[in-house]
Formats: C-alpha cells, structure tokens, sequence
C-alpha cells in the first residue's frame, strides 16, 4: 500500500519534469506561467454534438478560440495526445490574436515550432510544448491556435464542452484568413497555452471541477465561466497577481469513470496532469462532487474522494482550497437521500480543517428562503447549473487574500 502510495505521489513529479524537458524555455528569467489549459479527454462520439473528436481529422484544420487569462510578451502552446493510442502527427501549427470569429487580428499570426520543425508528432499518452514566439498578448483577451492534421489521426483527444464557438477547415488553412472556416464545438489538439508575463504574475490558481466550472449554462462565447469572473478580479489586482486555469471537466466525478468517455477520468486520475503540470501552479480550488452525488455515492466515499485530492495537492507542494458544492434542490438529481449527503459534505468541506481555507459557494448561490435550491436570480433554468449571474457570483466569493500572498495588500476595489 505504501509503495503503492509513493509511486503515485512520485508521478506527479516526473510528469512535470517531462513537460520541462519538452518546453524549450526563452530564458531563466521571467518565468513562463499558464494562462489558458482545457481538461483533454478521449476522443468519442456526442450523440448531441458533431465534434468531429470521435472519428478523428484527416487533411483538416482545426482552429481553437481560447480565453487567456493573463497577458504576456511570448507564447508557446501546449499540443495533447493524452488519450491518444497512436502518434498524432502535426504538420503545421500557429497563434494569433482573434479578431472576429476565425479571423486574427492583422500581423499577429505566428507560426509555431518544435525544436525548429514546423511538423512534429506527439507520442500517444504525450502533451508537448511548441517552442516561444514573441507575442503581444493582452490579458483577458482571445487568441487562435491553429493546428493542422494532416491524418487520419482516429480518435482525437479533445475537450468536448467548451461554451465556445471553435473552427475547422479542409487542408492546411495555419496561415489562412478565416474566410474557409466551418464550425466546431470543442478543442481539439491545443491543450494550453503559456505566456511569460508582461506584470507581474507570481503563479496560477487551478480549478478543479465538473460542468459548473467548465462551462455551466453560461452563454456561449462570452467567456462567463467562474474561473473566467475570477480572472478579472486577479486582473484588476494592483500589483502581483495570479492567472486562473480552468480544469473543469463537464459531467465528471471525483470518485469513478462514466461509461461514455467524454465526461472524462474521475478527478482521482487526472490531477497530475490536470493540476499538477500546470505552468506556475501555486493554489487549487476543488468544487466537484455533485455528479457523485446524482449516482448516489455515500458521504463516507465522496468525502474519502476529497480528502484524498486535498492530501495529494499538498504532497505535491501546493496549496488546495475547498469549495462547497451549489444546491440543486428541484433538479433532476435531487432525493431526500442525496441532499443529506450533499449536506453532510458540505459540512465537512466547511468544518474539517483538511483545506488551508473555503469557499462556500453554497451559501453564495442559494436561494434566500432555501439553503437547498439555487437562488432564482442564479438558476440558469435546470435548478442545477448556475447561470452568468450565479457563476459571477461564485467568483465574488472568493476572498482573493486567499490567493495571494500574505505580503501583498494590493488589492483592488
């Protein structure tokens, strides 16, 4: 058991030394830090999607919008086979500043590297930096990475629920203008993207949840994810400061797998890659547990689940702040089992003293007159997923004298 144990906690540190062997560095000093990720999964078939993840690209472009939460003077981009079972080849790849759409704002297209090669392949089971290129990024603004397959890849790993309009094009379109471009929903290849800052940045905060903090009912395009609230308030900080990683996944657990793969591996099995990679990772906050909850785990397991997660984060040298789970009374989940367990949870998130601090999103998005129900002004509709006004709540809660340094008085208004 304890071997077993120290195996696990070891893992966490030779990935992170294999994710710096593969990322060329600028130099020594600034530091590179992270500044957008998405949680991959296995590439498979949505019955409701037409993310094209499950059969795989051939001779296609796929062109990610991401949300960068920080800004920065060079970029280099993360590329992911991490579910993949065969090599995936990438013949061409770039980042640009978004304009509209698929279009990039003029003279900001960059085409990427690896080593000095505009091809590269990705081992299955791999992620691999590209190497720096100077970019004038702005923070809270958006950017295009562009990645051609020349294919058949098969099944693509991808992040299927993005809240975000993405683009696909036939043949090599890298370098193109967005003019060819069709639709698609999920990212596909790009699996993050680090700047070296621009101000200073001492780290990244990671959160580590399911669909509320991947994208909840949260209009599309808008970037109104919590994490997204939360990196407007770190970017509105005077002073140093903290980029927001988003590792929430949409319908994931904490404790087992789902049977359709694009909901993900449980929390268990991705924090080292999700988290503990993560560029300049210095805080987790943990929100996950109500899928668990609606497949009727017991309090016992799911609380096990987070203390476990709590204990590894620390193992790893980082600091993890819990997050209570947000009601779903009047939802398709709730059952009188259920809301003692999410109670019984929620009280221990709250009491036990196994996170260095909370944050109690129950209490920030229930109802005035129930504890057990979102609060109508939150509700996106389901009882279940907060809305842009309740996910902007989630973020106001936070207390960011718990992200940032002890020293640092700097807060904003």
């Amino acid at each position: 058991m304890s071997g077993h144990r120290g195996l696990r906690l070891l893992f966490p540190l030779l990935l992170i030394a294999s994710l710096a062997l593969a990322a060329p560095s600028a130099s020594a000093h600034p530091r590179w830090v992270a500044s957008w990720a998405a949680s991959p999964v296995a590439g498979s078939v949505i019955p409701w999607s037409d993310c094209p993840a499950g059969t795989g690209l051939g001779n296609q472009t796929v062109r990610n919008v991401v949300f960068a939460s920080v800004g920065g003077s060079q970029v280099r981009v993360r590329l992911s086979n991490a579910f993949g079972t065969t090599p995936l080849r990438v013949g061409h790849a770039s980042v640009a500043v978004q304009a509209a759409n698929a279009d990039a704002v003029p003279g900001t297209v960059r085409e990427l590297t690896f080593h000095g090669r505009r091809a590269v392949t990705v081992p299955p089971g791999r992620e691999l930096f590209s190497d720096p290129v100077r970019l004038r990024v702005a923070a809270l603004s958006t950017l295009l990475v562009s990645a051609y397959a020349p294919g058949p890849t098969g099944p693509l790993t991808n992040h299927p629920f993005t809240a975000q309009g993405n683009f696909l094009a036939t043949g090599d379109r890298v370098l193109a203008g967005g003019t060819d471009y069709g639709n698609t929903p999920c990212w596909m290849v790009a699996g993050g993207v680090d700047v070296i800052p621009t101000r200073p940045i001492i780290g990244s905060v990671v959160a580590l949840g399911d669909s509320i903090t991947d994208t909840s009912a949260t209009t599309g395009n808008a970037n109104h994810r919590w994490p997204d609230f939360l990196a407007r308030r770190l970017n509105a900080v005077r002073g140093p400061t903290l980029s927001v990683v988003n590792a929430g996944l949409g319908g994931n657990r904490v404790l087992a797998a789902r049977e359709e793969a694009f909901w993900g591996v449980p929390a268990l099995e991705r924090l080292e890659r999700d988290v503990f990679a993560q560029t300049g990772v210095r805080t987790v906050i943990l929100m996950e547990g109500v899928n668990d909850i609606g497949f009727d785990a017991t309090a016992e397991d799911l609380i096990a689940g987070l203390r476990e997660i709590a204990d590894r984060t620390h193992a790893a040298g980082l600091r993890v702040i819990g997050g209570t789970i947000t009601p779903f009374g009047g939802s398709f989940i709730e059952t009188d089992q259920r809301t003692q367990t999410w109670l019984t949870v929620n009280d221990w998130i709250r009491d036990s003293g196994t996170f260095d601090a909370v944050v109690d999103f129950a209490a920030a998005t229930a109802a005035p007159d129930d504890p057990t129900a979102l609060n109508p002004t939150y509700d996106s509709g389901d009882h279940l997923h907060p809305n842009d006004a309740g996910t902007e709540a989630m973020a106001a809660a936070i207390d960011l004298s718990l992200l940032l340094p002890a020293h640092c008085r700097c807060l904003a208004g």
